[in-house]
């Protein structure tokens, strides 16, 4: 029997409404882009293209992001069951990858001005990195409290790892104003690289696993597994299988053995009601078995 927890503190049901703010963020950090790119051109600057061109990626991220977004709204369908929830661990995976193919860009960029140094404009470096961290910033603010969702943090992460960026190339343009050392610039371009690189596994990781199907980071599942063992009447169970329908929603279905006791529905309601608090699982399958036929060595094991 398939049961749906109920909505209770601590886990949004369904995905929260962020439109206003991936329309802000997607127009601001667009128009920004352009600028920025041009003013890289005109400055020589690899580390402000490498910015520019990390923030082009978040613009492409922030685009799937809100379109998963909404396709989460999407009712079941008898082709699609459970609608297009997963489009939303899509979307996710692939922020991950633009954000591992930006760094890719700015290596490149960056090798090559290492080994042919040209004359940087650093206040002008300066000025527009400046204005990123403003941008970057208050677009970040805005998805700060859905950072729970991966897909929104995905997006969260993006905004906040180019402030950061848009930091370092301020203070390594002021530095090479300084000193006159046209190797800071892509030795900069370089170090962005390496902490967008660094910042992003995480997101990438977590993002492949639910789309495989994996058991999402937030639960253990030994600790799912004990918790069914030790319910009334519960003496042994297998087949059991935690994943994630959504960036905002998890299931879970198992083998009960139960050979003594009924599951009637209160105790299953409560069960399935303490699951959702617990370990923030909200759609539960649990199939009773009162011999263990089907059960045979797989009992007590996680599968």
């Amino acid at each position: 029997m398939s049961t749906h927890a109920p909505d209770h503190k601590g886990h949004n049901h369904g995905p929260t409404v962020y439109n206003k703010a991936f329309l802000i963020a997607i127009v601001a950090n667009s128009a920004f882009v352009l600028f920025q790119i041009a003013y890289a051109y005109i400055a020589n600057s690899t580390s402000l293209f490498a910015d520019a061109i990390h923030n082009l990626g978040d613009v492409l991220s922030l685009v799937l992001a809100w379109v998963a977004t909404g396709l989460m709204k999407r009712k079941p369908t008898a082709k699609a069951t459970y609608g297009l929830k997963k489009t939303s661990i899509l979307a996710s995976l692939t922020n991950g990858i633009l954000l591992v193919f930006t760094c890719g860009i700015i290596v490149t960029e960056a090798t090559y001005k290492l080994f042919s140094p040209t004359e940087v404009e650093a206040l002008s470096v300066m000025v527009v990195a400046g204005i990123g961290i403003i941008i970057n910033g208050a677009s970040a603010a805005l998805f700060m409290r859905g950072s729970d969702d991966l897909n929104i943090r995905g997006a969260y992460l993006h905004l906040v790892y180019d402030a950061l960026v848009s930091v370092g190339v301020v203070l390594s343009a002021g530095l090479l104003y300084l000193t006159g050392w046209l190797w800071i610039d892509p030795v900069v371009g370089l170090l962005i690289a390496a902490i967008i690189l660094k910042g992003t596994w995480g997101l990438f990781s977590d993002s492949f696993r639910l789309i495989i199907d994996g058991v999402p980071r937030s639960i253990l599942l030994s600790d799912v597994h004990d918790f069914l063992l030790n319910q009334s009447g519960v003496e042994a169970l297998h087949d059991l299988h935690v994943w994630a329908m959504s960036t905002q929603e998890n299931a879970m279905s198992v083998h009960l053995y139960m050979p003594d006791e009924v599951l009637s529905d209160k105790l299953r309601a409560d069960m399935v009601l303490e699951i959702s608090k617990q370990f923030g699982i909200q759609h539960v399958t649990i199939q009773t078995e009162r011999t263990l036929t089907d059960c045979n060595d797989a009992c007590h094991q996680l599968t």
